[in-house]
């Protein structure tokens, strides 16, 4: 669930675009406790009828702390409640961090898609293709979890 940035310019093209909808649907910030500071962003996408496409960015100084877990998870009961019955997310094989994530909420490992998408280019300007998992949880196993 990553998408880089490399300068400040970059990061605020992609706030907007998050406001309006964007290709990431319904996007929400991530604040400390007690506190305004964000410290990343879940999103959901509506894909079909029931199910929905969700994600999380978090600033890598606040990680290992729950963080994206508490996040997730609150945004997975939004969503069960409203109409989902299934949710699934997206890791890259190297980020181990996500993977951990959706283990943690209760999804299973559905596959491994090898060379699905790039984030960056390789030194010679061609794209670098990473291979992804892809996680799930249906509604119902969410309730058994």
């Amino acid at each position: 669930m990553s998408e880089k940035v490399n300068s400040y310019d970059e990061a605020v093209i992609k706030l907007k675009e998050r406001q309006n909808g964007g290709i990431f649907g319904n996007c929400y910030a991530v604040c400390l406790h007690n506190s305004d500071f964000i410290i990343g962003e879940v999103f959901a996408k509506r894909e079909g009828l029931d199910t929905y496409s969700v994600g999380w960015n978090f600033n890598l100084n606040y990680g290992g702390n729950g963080h994206a877990t508490e996040a997730a998870k609150e945004l997975f009961r939004y969503l069960f409640e409203k109409d989902a019955r299934r949710i699934y997310a997206y890791a890259e094989a190297d980020n181990i961090s996500s993977q951990k994530v959706c283990e943690r909420l209760g999804m299973r490992k559905e596959g491994l898609f090898l060379e699905f998408i790039s984030f960056i280019n390789n030194p010679d300007g061609t794209p670098y293709y990473e291979n992804t998992y892809q996680y799930a949880i249906l509604k119902k196993e969410w309730k058994n979890s």
